[in-house]
């Protein structure tokens, strides 16, 4: 009986100790994860794939070299996500949209989103100066300060830093044609304008949808300092209407073809169609199909331009 008492206390204390490990796995894991979520997954996707259009656009197709740079962007990137989180934490913590983030919920400490931000934004600076160029790496440099330290604390101060923020925010594709060339010419500049333009409808509707959460967190995007909608609305279709043009650039350059112009042609009449929408009746709802519009625009006209 006393082996049969000591065996049953042997296997209990061994399944107990399992469980403790699981559960010290498991919130390893939680950690984990809420510290990759500092990376803001879904944007840096779309970073990455705007900076692989850039790239393969120059190049003609995909190389190992473009590895290296989407290596390079996709740590700058993850840093970059990581520091505007730690700077606007506070007010993270006061809006509904972003109170569920790694630090207003406490899922990661504010040092913890420093340091992996610091670590990866000046990795990825490093990188794209040791595998693309100088070049590359200045403009990586430009990216960070711009974001981080300029479009940041604005946007508690003034709109216009929806103007300062479309810079950094136009920068992948850039980034990705100067890694193959080592040059600045008219072909990344129109890449630039057009993720340059199409960042303003985007984010105007984002404001619009949230522009109490924006209020309350003391963040003056547009609509949150014109309730009534006009301005907002006339960015809207400025930038939509001015996008039209820029965006069958590319054919003329010949970085593109006469396919890629027609679909251009048509995806800008669509995204005016709902900026118009959205300009017009401002409501939410007109705002969520006009920032719905946004995301089927972007990857189609980029894939587009890949395929020609």
């Amino acid at each position: 009986m006393d082996d049969f008492e000591r065996e049953r206390e042997a296997m209990s204390s061994e399944l107990v100790s399992s469980e403790t490990r699981l559960t010290v796995a498991s919130n390893a894991f939680e950690k984990v994860l809420a510290v990759v979520e500092l990376a803001k997954p879904r944007i840096l996707l779309m970073i990455l794939l705007t900076a692989m259009v850039g790239f393969i656009a120059a190049a003609g197709g995909a190389t190992v070299s473009m590895l290296h740079m989407l290596a390079g962007v996709a740590l700058l990137g993850a840093g970059v996500g990581a520091l505007n989180q730690y700077f606007e934490r506070e007010s993270d913590r006061m809006m509904r949209r972003t109170e569920r983030r790694p630090l207003p919920s406490g899922r990661v400490k504010p040092r913890v989103a420093m340091l992996f931000g610091a670590v990866t934004s000046i990795a990825g600076v490093g990188y794209l100066l040791l595998f693309a160029n100088l070049l590359t790496g200045l403009l990586a440099v430009l990216t960070l300060v711009s974001y981080v330290f300029v479009y940041t604390p604005l946007k508690s101060r003034t709109p216009m830093s929806t103007v300062v923020g479309a810079f950094p925010g136009a920068m992948p594709p850039v980034i990705g044609w100067v890694a193959v060339t080592d040059r600045l010419t008219v072909e990344p500049a129109v890449l630039f304008a057009i993720m340059f333009l199409w960042q303003f409808p985007h984010f105007l509707a984002i404001g619009w949808i949230y522009k109490e959460d924006y209020a309350r967190a003391g963040i003056k995007m547009l609509p949150v300092v014109d309730p009534e909608g006009k301005v907002t609305g006339r960015q809207m279709l400025v930038n939509a209407l001015a996008l039209i043009p820029v965006s069958v650039m590319p054919t003329a350059l010949g970085i593109a073809g006469k396919t890629y112009f027609f679909v251009a042609l048509v995806l800008g009449l669509f995204y005016l169609y709902f900026s118009y929408r959205a300009a017009v009746l401002k409501t939410t709802r007109q705002a969520r199909r006009l920032l719905q519009a946004s995301l089927v625009y972007l990857p189609i006209l980029f894939l587009m331009l890949l395929l020609g």
